[in-house]
């Protein structure tokens, strides 16, 4: 794939992942048997809370010095329903060690939150024991429902996540069992929370049954009113992280 078109500050994140896979080998090897732990945590009877371990980003820079393991078992004793772990090492300070810590230290299901370009992306998210793995309409295009079939080759569930009608159009044609709706756009890093109320809507009058996520620039229980009735999950990572107290801070964003 050519992804030298993304553009913005997505773009050059990209660019480095690029390079980093590069010489990497897409052989998935054989098929392994999906259990569906991630989206299953998602489809609970009230909003779903996907907490990120995430202590650094393009748009704020470095956010906290959170152990992985730790900030992951924080969240889950707060009572977030499954963990999100960035592993891109240049912008978000992750890197795939984290990921392994984070599985072993939760009973939750754990997303690999990455800019997925190759399948060896996938494939090491199946090694180091994610349940899922991020897939981003706005660096894949069409060939996202090729990233699908792989991540489910791999047992994997798929957040294939969208920020505009025209990605959402393709995430709808492609298969997928769990949208992802980001407020911020990637391109530019601003936010706008009422992207993912309209396009959750929109998914759901084009007939989507569906898990859907809405992420990004979430900080208090009061911001989660417009998709808390609509979304079957939310993904915040920001606000938790550097909150100091990484517990209190989910049982608060939960509070009805």
């Amino acid at each position: 794939m050519d992804f030298s078109k993304v553009p913005g500050v997505l773009g050059r994140i990209v660019a480095g992942r690029v390079q980093d896979y590069r010489d990497a080998d897409p052989d998935l090897g054989a098929p392994r048997a999906g259990e569906r732990r991630f989206e299953a945590a998602l489809r609970g009877p009230s909003l779903s809370l996907i907490a990120e371990v995430k202590r650094a980003s393009p748009s704020e820079g470095a956010i906290a010095p959170l152990d992985p393991a730790t900030a992951a078992r924080a969240y889950e004793q707060g009572g977030a329903s499954a963990i999100s772990c960035l592993t891109e090492p240049r912008h978000f300070d992750g890197h795939l060690g984290a990921l392994r810590e984070v599985v072993g230290a939760v009973a939750l299901p754990v997303l690999r939150k990455d800019f997925v370009v190759h399948p060896a992306m996938l494939r090491e998210a199946a090694d180091y024991g994610a349940s899922a793995a991020l897939l981003m309409v706005s660096v894949l295009g069409e060939a996202v429902g090729e990233y699908l079939e792989m991540a489910h080759h791999l047992g994997l569930d798929a957040l294939v996540e969208v920020h505009d009608e025209r990605e959402l159009d393709i995430a709808l044609g492609s298969g997928a069992r769990i949208l992802g709706v980001n407020n911020r756009d990637l391109t530019t890093l601003n936010i706008d929370l009422a992207v993912s109320p309209r396009l959750i809507r929109r998914a759901r009058g084009a007939g989507f049954g569906g898990v859907l996520v809405a992420e990004s620039g979430y900080r208090t229980a009061a911001d989660l009113g417009p998709v808390r009735d609509l979304a079957d999950a939310v993904l915040v990572g920001s606000s938790l992280a550097r909150s100091g107290d990484l517990a209190r801070a989910t049982r608060e964003l939960l509070a009805p």
